[in-house]
């Protein structure tokens, strides 16, 4: 592997160190870009933002580079280029439509004729009377500002926008992040939530969805963007995010997560009206388990990531794609684990997720919120009972099929929208754990599954499974089987 392009950083995109200006270094056959768009300074008015940086490869799709050579010219006000270091520092990108030119412009536009002393002086006397009536203007507002009770905070960028490098994390420089909200166009709702709604829209041509959040769920966007942002979380099971952006103005706001789209739905729905073989079950539990366990990996080095914790395991938070496999998705409650610091990234509140998945240690309260392993065992928990609902839809028997109906773990002990007493009393006090068919015991690979979730979950959270050793059981399971059908 050869060395990246080293780039001019400024403006939108984070320089190393925080820095306001200077060098970045991008992957091995990254670009270099510099992007213009206009934006409105704090007086009103239209002025154009630069912003420059460096894009790793596996974003080259979105900016369009597709030269390594030559540099590519974007509608959008944005320039690439890879022929060599620091190339970017020349580049000029399509910047909107000029001002008039002299021969179009008015009096004000052309050169002043000399002025007399007595002019200036005018002029002077002009600018002075209009700075008094201005600071009489201001302390008149503030004034009026004081006797009436205080706006909400307006919604703030989270630090992984404001600060987004193109080569951090899962995300696009905040300049096309915005680029890509301006293109979204709306077609259909599909779904709704406690945080908000989840719409398809098109963008290029392709399908995405968009979570609109609630005005009251600021907390949760700004979170699961952050979470998005995070160095090497990219995964294959994890939920491709493309862009965040908040719209709106002073009453009206309306924060939006652009994520890939699966036509499937949820894992809750769709294990409704399908029914599973052996081989479709195990690629759906081995693709969960494999988001999980690099969620949860410490990926240690200079361009490391940091272990994160879900805290939402459940199977509405789990997209099916087209090819069988799963992708886990809702990350607004997840914490990080901050190795340098040893403590987990936020000031955590152990009781939040979904009541009928939280593991007993959360509904009793035990939980160490100071331990960051005490957030994965409660996944692995989760995950467990994620386990059960796939298995009750997998087919066996060779002529009559046997399967159960679709349904939610511990449906026949709660009601449908239980409390925290509700599963505290099953979970914690009688411990009661969702039934296992006798005809899982007597099949593969359901025998398997069945000996994994009641591991998973134990009531003694160090004696759970970790997704690790989890993911490493089924793919041994599916090797041993594929070369006993050899």
């Amino acid at each position: 592997m050869g060395r990246g392009l080293e780039c001019e950083c400024a403006g939108g995109a984070a320089c190393p160190d925080g820095a306001a200006n200077g060098t970045c270094l991008t992957q091995p056959g990254g670009y270099c870009f510099v992007a213009v768009e206009e934006v409105l300074d704090e007086n009103g008015y239209i002025v154009l933002d630069r912003s420059a940086g460096c894009l790793p490869p596996d974003e080259s799709g979105f900016m369009q580079c597709k030269s390594a050579q030559v540099p590519h010219q974007h509608p959008k006000g944005i320039e690439c280029c890879s022929d060599r270091d620091l190339c970017n520092q020349r580049l000029s990108p399509l910047l909107p439509a000029p001002p008039p030119g002299p021969d179009d412009a008015g009096p004000a536009l052309r050169p002043p004729a000399a002025a007399s002393p007595a002019a200036l002086l005018a002029a002077a006397l002009c600018v002075a009377l209009l700075a008094a009536l201005g600071a009489c203007l201001l302390l008149l507002r503030r004034r009026r500002a004081g006797k009436r009770p205080p706006s909400p905070p307006a919604p703030r960028a989270p630090p992984a926008l404001a600060d987004a490098s193109s080569g951090s994390g899962s995300g696009l420089p905040l300049l096309v992040q915005r680029t890509v909200a301006k293109q979204i166009q709306m077609v259909e709702s599909v779904g709704k939530g406690r945080y908000g709604e989840v719409w398809l829209a098109r963008w290029r041509g392709e399908k995405v969805a968009v979570k609109v959040f609630f005005t009251t769920e600021e907390a949760s966007w700004f979170r699961e963007t952050e979470i998005y942002q995070t160095v090497l979380m990219r995964h294959e099971n994890i939920l491709g995010f493309i862009a965040a952006d908040i719209k709106g103005t002073g009453s009206w706001t309306q924060m939006l997560l652009i994520t890939d789209y699966h036509e499937n739905g949820s894992l809750h729905d769709y294990l409704q009206t399908v029914v599973l073989d052996a081989h479709a079950l195990m690629t759906m539990a081995y693709s969960v388990v494999s988001g999980l366990a690099h969620l949860h990996m410490d990926i240690f080095g200079t361009s490391g990531k940091p272990a994160i914790a879900h805290r939402d395991i459940k199977s509405k938070n789990i997209l099916v794609k087209r090819d069988g496999q799963c992708a886990i998705a809702d990350f607004g409650l997840a914490v990080r684990y901050v190795a340098e610091r040893n403590e987990v990234d936020i000031a955590p509140n152990t009781r939040v997720g979904t009541r009928r998945y939280m593991a007993p240690e959360v509904l009793a309260e035990r939980l160490d919120g100071a331990n960051f392993e005490a957030f994965k065992t409660a996944d692995m928990y989760s995950l467990g009972l994620v386990l059960w609902e796939m298995c009750r839809r997998c087919a066996t028997g060779d002529k009559a099929q046997h399967v159960e109906a679709y349904a939610l773990p511990y449906h026949e002990f709660v009601p449908p929208d239980p409390s925290f007493e509700d599963m505290h009393a099953v979970v914690v006090a009688k411990g009661i754990r969702p039934p296992v068919p006798a005809r899982w015991r007597a099949s593969e690979p359901l025998a398997t599954l069945a000996a994994l979730m009641a591991e998973c979950w134990h009531a003694n959270p160090p004696v759970r499974l970790t997704a690790l050793r989890v993911k490493k059981t089924l793919a041994r399971y599916n090797t041993e089987t594929t070369v006993k059908l050899v």
